[in-house]
């Protein structure tokens, strides 16, 4: 329980530290706060490191602590919706040329990627919104 107060006050420190870094980073306007800014960056890509390491040990943590089982479930069906997303997009090339005077170019691979990232996240998000009005449809009748 003690460890939990101190990872508590340890979070809550890297999030004033962080608001604090992104304020000072959105107020940079001349050449010099820009070059502040771009040295304030490295100290919230480690802070981010710091936060991610931490929520990736208590997860861990967790993990091996509840049901391993259910967990393995979930995580196998985040990964089918992952795959079935990746097989249904299609890579088409793209040539962006007449839209951007940079000449990019967009390959198969990533608007497969791209493709497949939008397909899963509306599979989650009806898969979200399924849940939380079936979860409300079952309170209200179990009244």
């Amino acid at each position: 329980m003690i460890l939990h107060k101190i990872l508590k006050i340890v979070a809550f420190a890297l999030a004033i530290i962080g608001a604090i870094i992104v304020l000072l980073i959105m107020a940079g306007e001349d050449a010099s706060a820009l070059s502040m800014s771009g040295n304030l960056l490295y100290v919230a890509y480690a802070v981010l490191g710091i936060v991610l390491a931490l929520v990736l040990i208590y997860v861990i943590k967790g993990l091996f602590a509840g049901n391993i089982k259910k967990t393995l479930i979930t995580v196998g069906a985040f990964a089918a919706v992952i795959f079935i997303s990746y097989s249904a997009s299609s890579g088409s090339d793209l040539d962006l040329t007449p839209f951007t005077n940079k000449g990019l170019d967009v390959n198969e691979g990533t608007s497969k990627v791209v493709g497949a990232g939008l397909y899963a996240f509306y599979a989650l998000a009806v898969i979200a919104i399924g849940s939380m009005l079936l979860g409300g449809v079952k309170k209200i009748f179990n009244r």
